[in-house]
């Protein structure tokens, strides 16, 4: 048992497991929005297949992002560690971690609908490729709030089986809220990405630059989390959910500056985190008390 613990332990690293906070919740989310809204009836069968669609392609999509970069990652000090360029986790071996879990995806999405298993080796193809985009183009951050983006509208399908313009909105949450993050994340690497003849937004206009774009892109954001209210004729406990995202996605860029960029992983993970899964909650608990 020890030694299955480590293992365990060494592939949830691997993935960075923890970082599943970000679109997880939004996946709960479209699940509900269908559920509620379309009357379609709680499954529990169901959700327990979205949340393995979940953890199975980001496992994939993370995995294989490892793999592709573990050349990269050897040389850069702050990745160096991590378990491929390590030799904590052979190449041989990681692919076929990513293999496993690419079948499993399509194998669950196939146990949900038709839509869903026709369309997921195309959300395969999308989460699988973006870890080639840094190589060729700055819009690297978009594609990533793009992959992440499927989550809401994947889960909405999972139950009623055709798309709709309510979960398209929340992906478009998704979309900028992830692409400005990300932009704040890579304020690390700008040096390196030059240096390696990788894209990024820091590494192309430097940080004040990219600050301004992360921060137009999170404007968006509150936008279209204000008209996802609106649309949705939405009461209390959504508008509570909104304004502690908002004052969350203020913060990072608060605590994180071109001339100061220690607090990144403050901003990146613990900050995110918690906006997401607390807008999920107030948004799926606005759903339940809407549709009673």
């Amino acid at each position: 048992m020890t030694e299955l613990r480590k293992s365990l332990a060494k592939y949830f690293s691997f993935v960075t497991f923890s970082h599943t906070v970000f679109a997880l919740p939004f996946a709960v989310t479209g699940y509900f929005l269908a559920v509620t809204q379309e009357g379609y009836g709680f499954s529990l069968r169901i959700l327990l297949l979205v949340l393995l669609c979940m953890v199975f392609a980001r496992n994939a999509a993370m995995g294989f992002n490892r793999y592709a970069d573990a050349a990269y990652d050897s040389m850069n000090p702050r990745t160096a560690s991590r378990e491929l360029p390590a030799g904590k986790i052979s190449r041989k071996s990681a692919l076929v971690f990513v293999t496993v879990n690419s079948v499993l995806f399509i194998i669950s999405a196939g146990f949900i609908n038709r839509l869903t298993l026709v369309l997921s080796p195309v959300a395969l193809a999308v989460i699988l490729g973006y870890s080639l985009t840094k190589r060729f183009t700055v819009l690297c951050h978009f594609i990533l709030g793009l992959c992440l983006s499927l989550a809401p509208v994947g889960a909405y399908i999972s139950v009623a089986g055709r798309f709709d313009l309510l979960p398209l909105i929340f992906s478009a949450i998704v979309l900028t809220w992830v692409s400005g993050f990300d932009i704040i994340y890579s304020l690390q690497d700008d040096e390196f990405d030059r240096q390696a003849n990788l894209y990024s937004i820091p590494s192309v206009t430097g940080r004040r630059r990219a600050l301004l774009i992360s921060g137009l892109l999170h404007l968006l954001t509150v936008m279209l989390v204000i008209y996802a209210g609106i649309f949705g004729n939405w009461g209390f406990l959504y508008w509570a959910g909104s304004a502690v995202f908002i004052i969350l996605l203020v913060y990072q860029h608060i605590i994180v500056k071109a001339d100061d960029i220690s607090k990144v992983n403050i901003a990146f993970a613990t900050t995110n985190g918690i906006a997401s899964i607390l807008y999920a909650i107030f948004v799926i608990a606005g759903l339940l008390v809407q549709s009673q």
